[in-house]
C-alpha cells in the first residue's frame, strides 16, 4: 500500500535475487490447516506496503469460483493417488487455468512482480514440475513450505474452518470439521516435506517459531525472510480510534493537552471498548467453545492527546505502550492551517497537493510516503502482537495503518475519512480481513472534529476521486475499477471507499446511547 520502493515503469523487478530473473514466483507448499492461505495474504500484503505489485494466486478460490465448494467436487477430488479420469482432467484443467493467469499478472499489461501460488503442491515430482516450468520461462521460484509440529496451532486451524473457509459455507460444523480431517489424513499419506538443495526454498515451522532456509539472496528476499520471523496465526482484534479533543486544536507545535470534552470522551472510549470486547468473546463462543478472552494492550504515540485519550485504560491497570513513530504527520509550514486556509495562503502548492497527496511534501513538512517509511517498526510489531491491540492516534497514522491492513493504493489512503468518535474493528483472517465501524461518541456541538492541520484534516476531493456518498454509519459495497481495469471489492467508511476483498459490517448505536457532556 504504501511506500512504494520497489516501483518501476516497466514492472520490473531489480531484487529478484538473481540478475537473470525479473519475476518471483513463491509456491506454497504444507499440508491443509497449517496456515498456508493466512501465511500467503500477510505477506502480500507487506510486499504490497513495500511498493512492490503483488498478488496471490489461491488454487482452492479458483476452483471455488470456477466449480463451487466442497460438496459440488467429486469423491476422489482431494485423494493423492487415485484419480477418474475424469477427475484428472478436472484438475489439470483448474491447475491450468490458475497459473494462466499468473502468467497474465506478469505479462505486459499487469506487470506484476511477486506472484504467491497458494496450493499445497506435497510432493518433490509435482514441485520439480512447477520449478523447471517457471524458470524456463524466466521467473524466479521460492517455495514456502509451513510445517506444523505442534497440534494447538493444527486444531486451532482446523476450527477456524468451519467458520472461515468457503468451502464449507451452510455445511454443519461437525461435519465440517470431520470432512477436513479426511482430507488432512488423506494428503499426508503421500506429503514429502521439502529439502531439495536445488530451488530456493523457506521452511516455516509453526508459524514464525523457527525458520529454516536454502538459496535465499537478495535484498527483498531478506526482507520476507524477516517479515515471516514475526507473524502468526492467532485469533485476535486490532480497535483504532483518534484522540479525545485538546485545549489546541489545529496545532502541530503546541502539542496540547486535552481538554474537558476530550477527558470525557476518553473515559467514554474505555467503557465502549470492553464492552465491545465482552460482546466478541461471546460471538466467537457461540461458533467456538474453546474461544478464549486476549489480553488488552494500548499502543499511542507520544503525543499529550494520544497518550491522555488512554489514561483511562492505565489507571485500570491495562498495559499502555507510547510510540513515537506514532505521531501525527508533520505539516511543516501549513501548521495551524485549515484546508482552505492551506489553498488560500499557498495555492500552487495546494495544486500539487491535491493531484497527489500522498506524495506531496510542503515545504518542511513530511508526506504521507514519508509518514508511512517512518511507520515501518510499528507495522512489524502490529504483525507480531497476539494480544488484542487498541490504538489510540492521530487521524493520519491510523490512514497509514488501515491502508496498509487492508492493501490500499498509496493514492487512496489519504483520503480515507477518520471520525472522532468512531471505533474501527479490523480482524485479520485466512480469507480476508473483517472490518466494522461503532460509534461511541456524538460531537456536541461546537466540538472540533478535525485533525490538528491540514493534511490531518484532508478529505479528498469527491469530484476528483470519484468516491460515493453513503450516510454516516451506513455500508455501500461497491464495484471500483482496480490498477488494471480489473473490478475490485471495496466499501464505503463515511463517504470514503477504503477496502478490497474484506468483509464488512457495521453498527451503530442510537444517539441516545451515545454519551454527551452536560
Amino acid at each position: 500500500m504504501a511506500a512504494p520502493i520497489y516501483q518501476t515503469a516497466s514492472g520490473r523487478l531489480w531484487h529478484a535475487g538473481m540478475l537473470i530473473f525479473t519475476y518471483i514466483l513463491i509456491v506454497t507448499v504444507g499440508l491443509p490447516a497449517r496456515g498456508k492461505t493466512h501465511v500467503s495474504r500477510a505477506l502480500e500484503r507487506y510486499l504490497r506496503w513495500l511498493g512492490v505489485k503483488t498478488q496471490v494466486f489461491s488454487l482452492g478460490d479458483y476452483r471455488r469460483k470456477h466449480i463451487g465448494g466442497a460438496k459440488a467436487l467429486p469423491k476422489d477430488y482431494f485423494q493423492t493417488n487415485e484419480w477418474s479420469e475424469e477427475t484428472k482432467k478436472l484438475r489439470a484443467s483448474i491447475k491450468g487455468g490458475c497459473e494462466d493467469m499468473i502468467r497474465a499478472f506478469f505479462g505486459p499489461k499487469q506487470r506484476g512482480q511477486v506472484a504467491i501460488y497458494d496450493a499445497n503442491n506435497g510432493t518433490k515430482q509435482a514441485r520439480k514440475e512447477l520449478a523447471d516450468e517457471w524458470t524456463a520461462e524466466g521467473v524466479h521460484v521460492i517455495f514456502l513450505e509451513s510445517v506444523c509440529t505442534n497440534q494447538d496451532i493444527v486444531e486451532a486451524n482446523i476450527r477456524s474452518v468451519k467458520i472461515s473457509s468457503p468451502d464449507y459455507k451452510g455445511w454443519d460444523p461437525e461435519k465440517a470439521v470431520a470432512d477436513y480431517w479426511t482430507r488432512i489424513r488423506e494428503h499426508e499419506q503421500y506429503y514429502q516435506t521439502i529439502d531439495e538443495e536445488e530451488w530456493a526454498w523457506i521452511q516455516i515451522i509453526n508459524i514464525g517459531e523457527m525458520i529454516r532456509m536454502n538459496r535465499v539472496q537478495g535484498y527483498l528476499q531478506s526482507r520476507m525472510v524477516f517479515f515471516l520471523m514475526n507473524i502468526h496465526t492467532k485469533n485476535r482484534a486490532i480497535y483504532f480510534a483518534r484522540s479525545g479533543g485538546s485545549l489546541i486544536e489545529h496545532s502541530y507545535k503546541a502539542d496540547a493537552d486535552l481538554s474537558p470534552t476530550g477527558w470525557a470522551y476518553a473515559e467514554r472510549l474505555m467503557d465502549f471498548v470492553l464492552e465491545r470486547r465482552r460482546e466478541s468473546v461471546e460471538e466467537r463462543r457461540q461458533q467456538d467453545q474453546t474461544a478464549e478472552k486476549n489480553k488488552l494492550v494500548v499502543w499511542t504515540s507520544t503525543r499529550r492527546r494520544s497518550h491522555h485519550s488512554a489514561w483511562p485504560f492505565q489507571q485500570a491497570g491495562f498495559k499502555v505502550l507510547q510510540k513515537s513513530q506514532m505521531c501525527e504527520i508533520n505539516p511543516g509550514i501549513w501548521d495551524g492551517l485549515s484546508p482552505e486556509e492551506a489553498m488560500e495562503q499557498y495555492p500552487e502548492e495546494y495544486e500539487r497537493f491535491i493531484k497527489d497527496p500522498y506524495a506531496f511534501r510542503a515545504p518542511r513538512a513530511e508526506s504521507y510516503h514519508d509518514l508511512s517509511v517512518r511507520l515501518e517498526p510499528v507495522l512489524v510489531e502490529l504483525e507480531q502482537s497476539q494480544d488484542d491491540l487498541l490504538i489510540v492516534t492521530h487521524s493520519s497514522v491510523i490512514r497509514c495503518l488501515l491502508g496498509y491492513l487492508i492493501g490500499l493504493p498509496p493514492h487512496e489512503v489519504p483520503a480515507i475519512e477518520i471520525n472522532r468518535g468512531d471505533l474501527l474493528e479490523v480482524v485479520p483472517a485466512s480469507y480476508g480481513v473483517r472490518s466494522q465501524t461503532l460509534q461511541f461518541w456524538s460531537p456536541m456541538q461546537g466540538e472540533a472534529q478535525d485533525g490538528q492541520n491540514a493534511l490531518e484534516d484532508f478529505k479528498g476531493e469527491k469530484d476528483h476521486h470519484h468516491h460515493p456518498v453513503a450516510e454516516p454509519g451506513t455500508v455501500d459495497i461497491t464495484h471500483v475499477a482496480g490498477d488494471e481495469g480489473e473490478d475490485r471489492l471495496g466499501r464505503t467508511l463515511g463517504d470514503y471507499v477504503y477496502a478490497p476483498n474484506i468483509e464488512v459490517t457495521t453498527s451503530t448505536p442510537p444517539l441516545e446511547e451515545s454519551l454527551g457532556v452536560a
